[in-house]
């Protein structure tokens, strides 16, 4: 009879055949196909599927709900070396996304309308608050007054001697 408490009893019961398919976090499937015990596949959200729809109109893809980490998890799966057009996939999915994102971010203050922000990832979202604190640090800065000051000697006239200075 197996004791229940037994860490090798334990083990040896959850061994799993080779070529099987397991749900593993990241962190230790990294460990593990650095030790080359294991090859990763791409989770869902790097499918073919999903790279369509997103080099179709990346602006309008629901990035949070695919994988709210997205691109962090994407730049680690990269490092993995699990697919070599990933990495170009995620950058140009970053540029298509980041000017509709400025753009929004700019104007955000004026419309208040951030129905979109659930759609953005966190990096994105980091990078759409970023803009917009710009913003409204720029406007703050500029709402001030007179920022430039005429220097009092300026303002005062010189003496103009006939007298050249060389002589």
């Amino acid at each position: 009879m197996a004791n229940y408490y037994d860490i090798q009893d334990i083990l040896m019961q959850d061994e799993v055949a080779r070529g099987s398919v397991v749900d593993l976090p990241l962190w230790l499937a990294q460990d593990l196909v650095q030790r080359q015990i294991l090859h990763i596949k791409l989770p869902s959200c790097f499918n073919a599927r999903v790279r369509k729809e997103v080099q179709a109109d990346p602006a309008c893809v629901d990035l949070h709900s695919k994988c709210p980490f997205y691109y962090e998890m994407g730049c680690k799966l990269v490092e993995l070396s699990v697919d070599p057009t990933l990495g170009p996939f995620l950058l140009t999915t970053l540029q298509g996304r980041y000017k509709d994102l400025l753009c929004k971010a700019l104007t955000a203050t004026l419309s208040g309308n951030l129905k979109f922000l659930p759609h953005l990832t966190e990096e994105e979202t980091r990078l759409f608050e970023a803009g917009r604190d710009s913003v409204k640090a720029f406007k703050k800065w500029r709402l001030q007054g007179p920022r430039i000051e005429k220097a009092a000697i300026l303002g005062r006239k010189r003496n103009r001697d006939a007298t050249p200075i060389w002589s």
